[in-house]
């Protein structure tokens, strides 16, 4: 049995690469070393400990039961690790020079790219490293402190504010809009509608129109939708925040019509582990989204039809 104060702890960092992606060359190229000195620095743990780590089949790595029960305890020791860092950083009167964030591409698309250049000028010693992604991760877990999420949250363990209730309106670039907008609403259905069908039958249905929808052209990301809408590809029932930018400046118009809203899935919300609730840096960035966000509702309100 290793004692405490013997502990390897030289190979952690090793051993925890590996275990999260049961694959060497990928942590050899995470933790930039060679596919052979990461092998070495596994092999050297266990042979400290003096007990296997992995099942090896072939060119195959996979945790074993050891190693599942290391690697839980080494995750909360990181974490723990990291916290405590960051409170010697606070206590010591320093700033978070970095902060990693995540969000989707549609959001970073459409609406959180096109203000970075503001939040650089009035804060250029707090770096923001973003990563777009699909899924939903753990924050402590991947080594982010913020995400820019969207759904009915909340999510638990984490800190949740929401930012803003985005609804669902129809949109057109500017010909089109200027041909139907004054066109009954049935007209619609023989236009190329862009989208999810369901959402379309809901808000021919809120309209009082039932109606067959065939849409032209779905998409996986509503960053694509309010694209296509742009280039002219049809009308597109899309998030209100993801088309304010086109709506703002013209790229894109709204037509007449009822909003699907009310649905709390389409919240945007920030959320942060708990420990960092009060961390300067991190606590700076939700203002500046916050503010960011209500001028975002202050303008399109003042475009949304009376």
């Amino acid at each position: 049995m290793v004692q405490a104060s013997r502990l390897p702890l030289q190979y952690m960092a090793a051993f925890r690469a590996v275990a999260r992606g049961e694959n060497v060359r990928a942590a050899a190229e995470q933790l930039h070393l060679t596919h052979s000195a990461v092998s070495q620095q596994i092999r050297a743990l266990e042979a400290q400990i003096g007990f296997p780590l992995f099942q090896r089949a072939g060119r195959g790595i996979q945790l074993n039961a050891a190693g599942r029960a290391l690697q839980s305890a080494l995750e909360k020791a990181w974490t723990e690790l990291e916290l405590g860092l960051r409170a010697a950083s606070a206590a010591d009167g320093s700033r978070m020079q970095s902060l990693n964030i995540t969000c989707t591409p549609s959001f970073a698309q459409r609406w959180l790219i096109p203000r970075l250049g503001r939040w650089q000028a009035a804060h250029p010693d707090i770096t923001l490293k973003l990563f777009t992604l699909q899924r939903v991760i753990d924050l402590e877990q991947e080594g982010f402190q913020l995400a820019l999420r969207q759904g009915a949250g909340p999510w638990p363990g984490l800190v949740n504010e929401v930012m803003m209730e985005s609804r669902q309106i129809v949109v057109a670039a500017p010909d089109l809009a200027q041909r139907l907008m004054n066109a009954p609403l049935q007209t619609l259905a023989g236009e190329s509608l862009l989208g999810d069908a369901e959402q379309w039958t809901q808000w021919f249905a809120q309209a009082g129109l039932a109606c067959r929808v065939v849409p032209s052209a779905s998409f996986n990301d509503g960053g694509l939708l309010v694209q296509a809408a742009e280039q002219g590809m049809g009308v597109a029932l899309a998030r209100e925040l993801l088309c304010a930018d086109a709506l703002l400046d013209g790229r894109l118009q709204r037509l007449p019509g009822p909003t699907l809203d009310g649905m709390s899935q389409r919240r945007y919300h920030i959320v942060y582990p708990p420990a960092l609730r009060e961390e300067p840096a991190l606590r700076t960035l939700c203002e500046w989204l916050h503010a960011e966000m209500a001028e975002s509702a202050r303008r399109l309100q003042a475009l949304t039809p009376p």
